[in-house]
C-alpha cells in the first residue's frame, strides 16, 4: 500500500501527474492457442491429446541471451519459466510429450491418489516475449467417462483441463471423435460455447467416417474447467465391422493367392515340366496303392489269428479270399501305372517293378504262414516247429517289407 499526503489548501478540479515505478518478476504464461482431441473408442479406451502454444506475455526480454550464464548464475532469468506443473486425470496412462522435432525427456511424472501429475520442462526457458509449442497425449479407460443404457450412450469429460495454474487460455478448440456409426448427437455444456459444423475423421477400416464435434471457445481460464455430456446413440451391432473388415480382407488376400498360383502365364507349354508333374502324380498313386496292398496282409493275419482260436475254416478260407481278389485287382492298378511310367520314359518304372517282386516274396510267406497254421490246428504240425517257422518267416517278411519301405521313401 502506497500512501502520499496529507495535503491541505487544494484548488478544487485541480490535478497533477503521478508515476508508480515498481518491480514484478513473477512470471506471466498464456495459451495462446489450444487444440484439444478426444477420440471414444467402445473398445475400452478414450484417447486426448492436447497441442499447446504457449507464450510468456511478461516483459519482453531485452539483450542477447546466454545459457552459460543463465546456468552459472541461479538468480539469474527470475521471471523466467523452467517448468510448470500439469496435472492430469487419475486414470491416465500411456503419457507422452513431444514436439515437432520429437519426443522431449526433460519431463517427471508422479502418480497420486486423485491424479496424476506431469512436471513439464520446455526445451529452453521461457522469457518475456518468448514461446514455444508441444503436444500432450494419453489414454483413458472408458468405462469411467462413457456410460450407456442400451445403445444410449453419454460421455462426460472436461472441456478444458488443467494446463499449468492460475491458466488463461485465449483460444481453445476441443474436436471430440465419436465411434463410427454414432448419430443424435446432442451436447450439454456448463458455459455457453460456439460449435462449429461436424465434420468426419476417418483411421484404420473406417468405410464412411468417423462423426466429429467441433466446439470453440475464447478466453478461458480456471473456473472453465468444468465437464461437458454428449449424448448419442450407437448400434452395438456395428462394433463387429471392423473384426468382419479384417476377416473379409485376409478371405480376400488368400482367395486370391490361391487363384494366382494356379495361372499359368507362359506363352508356350514346358514338356519337361509337364512330364515331371505327370510321373510326380504316378509315383504318389503308387505310395498309396502299394500301402493298402501292405495293409491286406495285416487284415489276413488277424483273420489267421481267428482261425486258430476258433478252429473255424471258414474264417480262414474267406479271408484268404478275400487278400486274393484286392491284391490281384491292387496288382494290377500297380503294373498299369508302371506301364505310363515306362511310356514317360522314368526310371522310377524300375523300382516300382522291383516292389512288385519283393511284394510277391512277402505274399508267398503270407500264404506258406496260413498253410501251416492249418496243419497245427489239424495237428499235423507241433507247436514248437510251428513257432521256430512262423518267427523263421516273420523275420523274412519284416526284412522285405522294410525293403519295399525304403524304395517308397525314394521315391
Amino acid at each position: 500500500m502506497i500512501e502520499y499526503g496529507p495535503f491541505k489548501d487544494i484548488p478544487p478540479y485541480s490535478q497533477d501527474t503521478l508515476k508508480v515505478h515498481y518491480e514484478n518478476n513473477s512470471p506471466f504464461l498464456t495459451i495462446t492457442s489450444m487444440i484439444r482431441v478426444i477420440e471414444v473408442s467402445h473398445w475400452g479406451n478414450i484417447a486426448v491429446e492436447e497441442t499447446v502454444d504457449l507464450k510468456h506475455t511478461g516483459a519482453v526480454l531485452k539483450g542477447p541471451f546466454s545459457r552459460y550464464d543463465y546456468q552459472r548464475q541461479p538468480d539469474s532469468g527470475i521471471s523466467s519459466v523452467k517448468s510448470f506443473k500439469t496435472i492430469l486425470p487419475a486414470a491416465a496412462q500411456d503419457v507422452y510429450y513431444r514436439d515437432e522435432i520429437g519426443n522431449i525427456s526433460t519431463s517427471h511424472l508422479l502418480i497420486l491418489d486423485d491424479s496424476v501429475e506431469m512436471e513439464i520442462r520446455p526445451r529452453f526457458p521461457l522469457f518475456g516475449g518468448w514461446k514455444t509449442h508441444y503436444i500432450i497425449g494419453y489414454n483413458l479407460p472408458s468405462y469411467e467417462y462413457l456410460y450407456n443404457l442400451g445403445d444410449q450412450y453419454a460421455l462426460k469429460m472436461r472441456f478444458i483441463d488443467h494446463v499449468f495454474d492460475e491458466q488463461v487460455a485465449d483460444s481453445l478448440i476441443v474436436k471430440i471423435i465419436l465411434p463410427e456409426g454414432a448419430k443424435n448427437i446432442h451436447v450439454d455444456s456448463p458455459y455457453e460455447i460456439n460449435r462449429a459444423t461436424d465434420e468426419l475423421h476417418y483411421t484404420y477400416l473406417d468405410t464412411f467416417g468417423r462423426p466429429v464435434i467441433v466446439a470453440h471457445k475464447n478466453n478461458l481460464v480456471e473456473q472453465h474447467i468444468q465437464d461437458i455430456v454428449v449424448h448419442y446413440t450407437f448400434n452395438k451391432i456395428l462394433m463387429l465391422q471392423e473384426p468382419l473388415l479384417v476377416v473379409g480382407a485376409f478371405y480376400i488376400l488368400f482367395f486370391t493367392v490361391i487363384f494366382y498360383v494356379r495361372l499359368d502365364f507362359s506363352i508356350t507349354k514346358d514338356p519337361a515340366a509337364e512330364a515331371r508333374m505327370k510321373v510326380a502324380c504316378i509315383t504318389e498313386q503308387v505310395l498309396t496303392l502299394v500301402n493298402k496292398r501292405l495293409g491286406l496282409y495285416r487284415h489276413f493275419d488277424e483273420a489267421v489269428n481267428k482261425y486258430k482260436q476258433s478252429r473255424d475254416i471258414s474264417t480262414l478260407n474267406s479271408g484268404k479270399k478275400t487278400l486274393e481278389t484286392e491284391h490281384k485287382a491292387l496288382t494290377n492298378e500297380v503294373s498299369s501305372l508302371q506301364s505310363k511310367l515306362k511310356t514317360e520314359g522314368s526310371d522310377l518304372c524300375d523300382k516300382v517293378s522291383e516292389i512288385q517282386k519283393l511284394d510277391s516274396h512277402v505274399k508267398e510267406l503270407v500264404l506258406k504262414s496260413s498253410v501251416e497254421a492249418e496243419r497245427l490246428v489239424a495237428g499235423k504240425l507241433k507247436k514248437d516247429t510251428y513257432i521256430e517257422n512262423e518267427k523263421l518267416h516273420s523275420n523274412k517278411r519284416q526284412e522285405l517289407v522294410t525293403k519295399i519301405d525304403n524304395i517308397l521313401d525314394a521315391l
